[in-house]
């Protein structure tokens, strides 16, 4: 057979259609090289393409945001289209956003540095073992997010870049007291309000709903009206705290360890020292003379902690004779350092020492020499440390045993659970928001619900959904979402429907009423006519719960009544109700005293978003943005 296919492989025909193969492979590596693709951006701002790619990884990251945020709820929320469509739409806004933040920083000259990348990816907790970066673990996770090295390190940068525009502008902005007390007085600031509610339920009676009504409903919004996919998985889950050593850690083992490690249990010297400082000012001479002068009446009997209470300028220890506690290396400046560590014994006092900070004669009152801390004390710890390291050496053993039998033999879990020791665990037929832990995390989910595993019913890859903490799916059986029958949701429709008609009645008629108000009928008078009964809030607060909060909102954006205008309103409720609002009276709040830390720190916080908004509104408004209306895009299940 080899031979014929060599044989065929020699004429003329093969020759021109493995041309053609080979043309094509190469124009698309060439295409691939230079970068070209047909693929829409989601948005261009100032010409820099923002991609799929970067919306897909933006997206996921808010829907699993959402997911641990709404929980079971989440489902129900995911199911409304126009809601999705926001969601996506916000993703979106804020990544022209950030490449706005990109520019202006890139414009700014700001820079993170290789070295700064380095050390942030070697400091982030997630990418560590046992408190050590492992380059193994790294690579992982960034794969898991669908990054390479090279662009998760580009990643990082734009967001420490984005971070330190941000931290330029929050530690430049400031506020001034009487703006403080300006805002504190709006926000303690009452106002006493009478309002009238107009219920929608008084009108239902007049409200029908037919069943072709209810049926054209039905059709129009079946994604309401889904039961949610229900998936049911078999997998294996592997903790590093769950598993038993074959050997226990012995008390050579502890020894040994301890002999190994010696040098890190050493509790370093430490000094208690005090000081008399003489601060440099404008003189340095003279304050030195003060400062050698001070030193003589100590050789000459005089006591340190008297002198540090009446003539030192470090007023705070000199109020406790000159103490500055414990200190040990590196600590202090080098120059009081080298003096204070230089002394023999307790009670003696060092020559006339200068630092940046002046010229100090300084006095050691308390010495702990370095010492090691004996086995005993560190046994138990030790042999704790032992039996975790040992743990976590096996966890990434069988974790790789666990990961080839399952890729190898990928149509079941059981060879791998018996390599491994571990019983394939089981859920039953429910949602995706109602798996078990740990398989209800966005990492699990997001595997589940690929066509791999839905389809072709393989294992999947380890998945790690904390540190030494894996599991490895399959799926055992799949319902996919189906829109529930019509007869099922009648009477929710027809509720929907009759709720809806009757709040628009009701608006119709607060419409009516409100322009009886605004003609000078008063609310009492409207109130008799309705049957309806007119209630008094006084001293309303912007934080008040007492009455429905989009009364609050509109009774603090009416203006302040005079004799010759009341102040008033129509207002439509959360729940279909609506309300006729009069503000009676405004009572200014007076902000006397000192203002508390808290209050000042809280309200310019508040100032330094408003003006971190404001920084990216005008952002936007002097930049080419181009949002296409509409974009494909793929997302997971």
């Amino acid at each position: 057979m080899l031979e014929k296919i060599r044989e065929g492989s020699q004429g003329l025909a093969a020759k021109i259609v493995l041309g053609a193969v080979i043309l094509s492979f190469a124009l698309a590596g060439i295409g691939g090289y230079l970068g070209q693709t047909t693929e829409q951006p989601v948005a261009e701002v100032n010409g820099v393409k923002i991609t799929q790619i970067e919306f897909s990884r933006a997206f996921e990251n808010e829907r699993g945001r959402l997911e641990q945020q709404f929980g079971e709820y989440f489902e129900q929320i995911a199911s409304d289209p126009t809601y999705m469509a926001q969601i996506r739409q916000g993703v979106v806004d804020r990544l022209v956003q950030q490449e706005l933040q990109n520019q202006l920083a890139l414009e700014l000259g700001l820079r993170v540095s290789d070295a700064q990348i380095k050390q942030a990816i070697f400091e982030m907790p997630y990418f560590q073992i046992g408190g050590e970066f492992s380059n193994d673990r790294y690579l992982q996770l960034i794969r898991q997010m669908n990054f390479q090295p090279d662009e998760f390190r580009e990643y990082l940068r734009e967001e420490m870049t984005r971070n330190q525009l941000v931290s330029a502008l929050a530690g430049s902005d400031f506020v001034l007291d009487n703006e403080v007390k300006h805002t504190l007085s709006l926000q303690q600031q009452t106002r006493d309000v009478d309002y009238l509610v107009l219920s929608k339920d008084s009108v239902k009676e007049q409200v029908s709903v037919s069943d072709e009504e209810v049926k054209d409903y039905y059709d129009l919004n079946q994604g309401q009206f889904q039961s949610p996919e229900q998936v049911a998985l078999s997998y294996l889950e592997l903790k590093a705290s769950d598993i038993v050593l074959d050997e226990a850690i012995s008390e050579d083992d502890v020894k040994a360890y301890y002999e190994e490690n010696k040098a890190q249990y050493l509790e370093e010297e430490r000094r208690r020292v005090s000081h008399i400082l003489v601060e440099s000012g404008d003189d340095p001479d003279s304050a030195k003379t003060k400062a050698q002068d001070l030193y003589a009446q100590l050789q000459g009997g005089a006591d340190f902690a008297e002198l540090a209470q009446t003539q030192s300028d470090d007023i705070a220890s000199g109020e406790l004779g000159g103490d500055l506690d414990w200190i040990e290396r590196d600590m202090m400046d080098p120059e009081f350092e080298t003096a204070a560590f230089a002394l023999e014994s307790v009670g003696d006092f060092s020559p006339v020492v200068e630092s940046e900070f002046g010229f100090h004669i300084i006095q050691l009152t308390d010495l702990q020499a370095q010492q090691s801390k004996s086995y005993e004390e560190l046994a138990d710890e030790l042999r704790a440390e032992l039996e975790q390291n040992g743990k976590i050496d096996a966890f990434y053993g069988k974790q790789e045993e666990i990961r080839e039998l399952a890729f190898e033999i990928s149509d079941s879990l059981e060879d791998a659970a018996v390599a491994a020791n571990l019983e394939v665990k089981k859920t039953a037929l429910v949602a995706r928001n109602m798996l078990p832990a740990p398989l209800n995390q966005p990492a699990v989910t997001n595997i589940v619900f690929t066509p791999e595993l839905l389809e072709d019913g393989v294992n999947s890859e380890v998945i790690e959904v904390a540190p030494e903490h894996m599991v490895v799916v399959r799926v055992a059986d799949y319902k996919a979402a189906t829109v529930k029958p019509l007869e099922e949701v009648t009477a929710q429709i027809k509720s929907r429907l009759e709720n809806e008609r009757a709040a628009e009645l009701t608006k119709e008629k607060a419409a009516d009423l409100f322009a009886k108000l605004d003609q000078g009928t008063s609310l009492a008078d409207i109130a008799a006519e309705q049957s309806l009964e007119v209630q008094t809030e006084e001293a309303l607060a912007r934080q008040s719960y007492a009455v429905q909060p989009a009364l609050v909102s509109q009774a603090f954006k009416l203006p302040h009544p005079t004799v010759e205008n009341a102040s008033k309103a129509m207002v439509e409720l959360g729940n279909g109700d609506s309300a006729l609002l009069v503000v009676k009276s405004v009572k200014l709040a007076e902000v006397s005293g000192e203002i508390q830390p808290q209050q000042k720190q809280s309200i310019t916080r508040t100032q330094v978003n408003k003006n971190y908004l404001a920084l990216l509104s005008a952002l936007e408004s002097t930049a080419e943005v181009n949002k296409p209306s509409s974009f494909e895009v793929t997302e997971e299940n």
